[in-house]
């Protein structure tokens, strides 16, 4: 619902107009960062040998809970987009979507892991095909099995990790008007102590699983872009390099959170989608192409084939480092950062139904990541198969960022494409980047969907300041641990967001059976024996602007006042009225997961002139405005201007009964 404003949902922090900050969430959130930070810059090699153990540790120990995790994350989600829920609309019931098909996709695509498309697009499934976890390496059979594998990992687990916490938060945030922030997803758990310290721990786990999900990101792409100028320009291979990459490109990702998302962000997402697409193209056309094209169906079948063996696939019969190298870090991976993913693909689906956002998040960029692993994977693997000597397994095996190279140095226009590979990961860690400092601005802002621009040019240095660290710290080493290490409290909270989501959307009033009618309560001869007459005339008239607003804020304020007062009177102490542009609400709380609420808000409608041909011709002219009323579960679409005061107390009282009955009858 636009602007809807509970008063039991308000953060604490929205009677500070002149800041959104939240102070224990924000202070803490740095505090930390900063002495990882400090740590692993004058504590290195300690630092090293402490990531490995706590890596070591974690795999060993809890690696079932992260594959259990994920496998009920799946199912959970499957579930959703054809249950009956999947009607629900991620805000009032006649929103409509922000942004068009094409700028979420990109966004989405650009968000989730373009980086890693890159790093892993010819590594993963070359280092599979040459060390499988099972069986011998450099056979057929290896190579159908590595990319099995690597489907798996970049497949619909991951994004249903990410769908998790963006549907709970879009779902809350933009139907129940609570904070856009991980700590929303807990209030049918925990209620108001969401504004509390329990809530704020909560954030301070996503800020942390962000930052270091981020970071690892940053780290492996800044590794590809030293590689990559390494090929084109000679620049040395080295962290001391690395990490002055980091700050220039830091910069460059910080003028793009300057811009902001419309201007910055979708922008850079749209670049990205364009590059990878031509780079994609260039490579399909000019490597295997029949080939490619087959694989891609047969990937596609052995990687459903084999979806559920996969899924629940710890090895427990034949221990390997394997498991615990790629697929539990992987799903530890995608947990840390299904905050920073979750809420920005939130942030981007505003109207859009449960079904709509899952299948699209699930399918659409699954889709495009098979069709890159199957050109840049299959297109090395039938290198190393049929043009022996290239050194294409020697780079994965000693120099794994240098891979994607080598690979086009087999096809034509070696140093356009090279270039342009470049380009891509410069520009995909530019908005990894500010996509990241964006959503932990708005986590460390209570859920403000526009913080102040300082507080967003600090966690975009922050993030290069991580990155850098944990690239001093040990490499990609201390990146996949930053990473594995994050998710272990993300795990349990997302396992209690998962109960809150299904506990609020089974009280959802349109989907228990019992929904509040979607037409006036009131009858016609309330008011009178001649108020039928004057209904008549106010359904055939056509309020100007001013008439409307007027009506607003004289007879419906009247109303309002009085149903309130009689409220108070009853011992409903969380009940007010608020007034925004062209809209007035009352709202009513018992302590209930969900408040009362009646809203009456002004649209402007123009009479289609085929229809009344006699009328003014001017659009202006032909304007009028009707006072809608919406409720809780979103907008009810009858108007009710030119109610009286006594009518529309009336309406006003008919739904309350209608809101008490949903809340204390079991269907």
């Amino acid at each position: 619902m636009l602007d809807q404003v509970n008063t039991k949902y308000e953060s604490p922090q929205s009677d500070e107009p002149e800041s959104t900050l939240n102070k224990p969430v924000f202070f803490i959130s740095a505090g930390l960062i900063i002495l990882v930070c400090l740590y692993g810059a004058l504590f290195s090699a300690h630092a090293s040998q402490l990531f490995s153990d706590l890596q070591n540790w974690l795999l060993t120990n809890m690696g079932w809970l992260y594959m259990g995790s994920v496998a009920g994350f799946f199912l959970l989600v499957l579930y959703l987009a054809f249950s009956r829920f999947a009607h629900l609309k991620l805000g009032a019931d006649d929103s409509e979507p922000e942004y068009g098909y094409g700028s979420w996709f990109a966004m989405l695509f650009s968000a989730g892991m373009g980086i890693g498309l890159l790093f892993f697009g010819v590594s993963e499934p070359m280092t599979h095909f040459l060390s499988p976890p099972v069986g011998d390496g450099g056979t057929i059979d290896a190579a159908r099995n590595a990319m099995q594998a690597t489907f798996f990992h970049w497949g619909l687990h991951a994004w249903a990790i990410y769908i998790i916490i963006g549907l709970s938060l879009a779902y809350f945030a933009f139907r129940h008007d609570l904070p856009l922030t991980l700590r929303s997803a807990l209030y049918p758990l925990i209620g108001d102590r969401i504004y509390g310290r329990l809530g704020d721990a909560v954030d301070i786990f996503a800020i942390l699983g962000t930052m270091f999900g981020v970071a690892t990101s940053l780290g492996i792409g800044v590794m590809q872009v030293n590689a990559g100028l390494n090929y084109l320009f000679g620049l040395p291979v080295s962290i001391t390099v690395q990490v002055v990459l980091i700050g220039a490109i830091t910069c460059a990702a910080t003028v793009s959170v300057v811009a902001g998302l419309d201007a910055g962000i979708r922008r850079l997402s749209e670049l990205n989608l364009l590059l990878a697409v031509l780079l994609l193209l260039f490579v399909l056309i000019a490597g295997p192409t029949v080939v490619l094209l087959s694989s891609f169906i047969q990937n596609i079948g052995m990687y459903l084939s084999g979806f559920v063996d996969m899924t629940f696939r710890l090895y427990a019969y034949e221990p390997n480092d394997w498991i615990g190298n790629w697929t539990l870090f992987y799903w530890a991976w995608w947990v840390s950062w299904s905050p920073f993913v979750g809420m920005f693909i939130a942030r981007i689906s505003r109207g859009r139904t449960i079904r709509e956002f899952i299948l699209g998040v699930l399918l659409v960029p699954s889709g495009f990541t098979f069709l890159w692993f199957t050109v840049f994977g299959n297109s090395g693997l039938w290198l190393e198969m049929h043009a022996a000597g290239i050194g294409l397994a020697t780079a994965v095996e000693t120099n794994m960022p240098t891979a994607i190279f080598v690979l086009l140095e087999q096809l034509p226009f070696t140093t356009i494409t090279s270039a342009l590979a470049t380009m891509l990961i410069v520009t995909f860690f530019v908005t990894s980047s500010d996509s990241g400092s964006l959503v932990i601005d708005i986590i460390s802002s209570g859920g403000a969907e526009n913080p102040p621009v300082w507080q967003r040019i600090f966690w975009a240095l922050s993030e290069g300041a991580v990155a850098a660290t944990l690239l001093l710290a040990g490499g990609l080493a201390a990146l996949q641990t930053a990473a594995i290490t994050s998710a272990l409290p993300l795990i349990i909270v997302m396992l209690l967001v998962c109960y809150g989501l299904m506990k609020a959307l089974n009280a959802e009033p349109s989907v228990r059976g019992v929904r509040p009618i979607a037409t006036s309560s009131v009858p016609v001869a309330a008011a009178g024996s001649k108020a039928w007459q004057l209904r008549l005339k106010a359904m055939l008239g056509r309020f100007r602007e001013g008439e409307a607003q007027d009506y607003l804020a004289t007879t419906a304020r009247q109303a309002m006042e009085e149903v309130l007062a009689q409220l108070t009177t009853q011992n409903i102490l969380q009940a007010g009225i608020e007034e925004d542009e062209n809209l007035i609400r009352l709202t009513a709380g018992q302590g209930e997961e969900f408040d009362f609420l009646y809203e009456i808000k002004l649209r402007e409608y123009s009479l289609p002139s085929v229809a009344f041909p006699e009328l003014p011709t001017k659009k202006s002219e032909r304007n009028y405005w009707r006072a809608e009323v919406t409720l809780l579960e979103g907008a009810q679409q009858y108007d009710v201007a030119g109610y009286s005061k006594e009518e529309l107390m009336s309406d006003i009282l008919t739904q309350f009964e209608n809101h008490l009955h949903l809340l204390h009858t079991d269907i």
